[in-house]
């Protein structure tokens, strides 16, 4: 059931415990009061919202014995990378049938959004398919979570998605759309701006061993993107290829593994983000190579040294003060599926790296803010933010698990609207008595 967005109705939820995604210790609540699709009040039910029976246009939702926080961001997550294969379905090299890859973008995207994810960050795809399942959601032809999306890759020979022979290039059909020059590049920049992206990826070689992008390169994307206002991320393994997009001005840098102290310095005097996407190595280490086929140009001892140094990349970034991200590459391969995977990423960053369970909590709600560009306007729950909340029926700081793959879930609320849960539905009750 999902409430009408007209904003005739406001949806009241009372009691449980409130983590506000802030940072702040969680509290007990009150009332959380939602009109169209903004956060009216947290606090003392305000005296006009009465719940005496005499309000008609008044829903609650009572969280008693639930934890409510702000809907989830996943920073890093493929909807049309062609995953998840379907059985029976025609392929070539790469995801050659635009049409069903924009159904199966779009029916993935609900997966995410049922899974407690209300906002994510799409750094690449095929054709400009995330644009437009983004303005379907947006428009209210499907639901789904916010996105904020890239369009293909900006790749330059020996880069990451430079898989065929220099006489194919990179086709439409490719994830990459190769440009070796920065006039290309700024070419590309201009067209991607013109279909409507949010922000533009490029993209060094796969595992940073040897750097594709010169700084003259990277600076020409960047100066042209933020003039027609779009941001700059990279696909950035390698130490050299790290420092020189701080220096060249990125927005954040994607994972970052092989950076050195000198480089991370580099990276805090520009103030750029780092999103480590660590979620990706740890299920290619945990499955110990159970994937077969899957596990293309995946050696797991290399990804064991690639996740044993994110680690420390993100314990000195932090000594630093530099902002962590939090995204898992959800969409990128068979074992990443869609629903399952978005808080995994919270769960490594509590064992491996030194987070508390609440400073996970902040990294992906408040702190990825930035990462789907509404920083101020989502992440919190506060007064006069987006209403993106979920209702848990157990303590995500007691065991920061329960946030993965949906299963806790009572409710999840974007944009003021309840969600549908398929199987789980529930809608919130009409008030017809006292609540005190």
């Amino acid at each position: 059931m999902s409430r009408p967005a007209t904003g005739d109705r406001t949806l009241v939820i009372r009691n449980g415990t409130m983590i506000d995604g802030s940072g702040r210790a969680p509290t007990p609540n009150d009332a959380l009061v939602v009109e169209g699709n903004r956060i009216r009040s947290v606090g003392r039910l305000p005296e006009s919202v009465r719940l005496d029976g005499s309000r008609t246009d008044v829903d609650v939702i009572d969280a008693s014995g639930q934890w409510i926080m702000p809907g989830l961001i996943d920073a890093h997550t493929h909807l049309s990378y062609g995953y998840p294969q379907l059985r029976g379905e025609g392929r070539g090299r790469g995801t050659t049938r635009p049409e069903l890859g924009v159904l199966k973008a779009a029916w993935s995207a609900q997966k995410v959004l049922r899974s407690g994810v209300t906002s994510i960050s799409v750094p690449g795809g095929t054709w400009f398919t995330d644009v437009g399942v983004r303005d379907a959601i947006k428009l209210g032809v499907l639901e789904g979570p916010r996105v904020y999306c890239a369009g293909r890759m900006i790749i330059t020979y020996g880069s990451i998605e430079d898989d065929e022979p220099s006489w194919v290039g990179t086709p439409e059909h490719s994830v990459g759309v190769l440009c070796n020059s920065a006039a290309e590049m700024v070419t590309e920049v201009r067209r991607q701006c013109k279909h409507g992206v949010n922000f533009v990826k490029m993209a060094d070689s796969r595992s940073g061993d040897v750097q594709t992008l010169a700084k003259e390169e990277i600076a020409a994307v960047v100066d042209e993107a933020h003039r027609r206002g779009a941001r700059v991320a990279i696909h950035s393994r390698g130490g050299a290829s790290t420092r020189t997009a701080a220096e060249a001005g990125v927005d954040w840098i994607i994972h970052a593994d092989l950076a050195t102290e000198a480089d991370l310095d580099a990276v805090a005097r520009a103030g750029v983000a780092i999103l480590p996407t660590m979620t990706f190595l740890a299920m290619v280490v945990e499955a110990g190579g159970r994937f077969g086929q899957d596990m293309i140009q995946m050696d797991v001892g290399r990804m064991k040294r690639h996740l044993d140094g994110l680690i420390r990349v993100v314990e000195s970034a932090r000594a630093r003060g530099i902002r962590i991200l939090c995204g898992t590459d959800t969409g990128n391969n068979t074992f990443m599926p869609f629903g399952e995977l978005h808080a995994k990423e919270l769960e490594i960053l509590v064992t491996y790296c030194g987070f508390t369970p609440l400073e996970a909590i902040v990294a992906a709600t408040g702190g990825n803010a930035f990462a789907v560009g509404l920083e101020g306007d989502v992440g919190v729950l506060e007064a006069g933010k987006l209403a993106d909340i979920i209702i848990l029926k157990r303590d995500p700081l007691a065991d920061i698990r329960v946030l993965q793959g949906g299963h806790e879930l009572a409710w999840v609320i974007k944009d003021g609207k309840v969600t549908n849960l398929g199987d789980h539905a529930r809608e919130p009750r009409p008030i017809a008595f006292s609540v005190t």
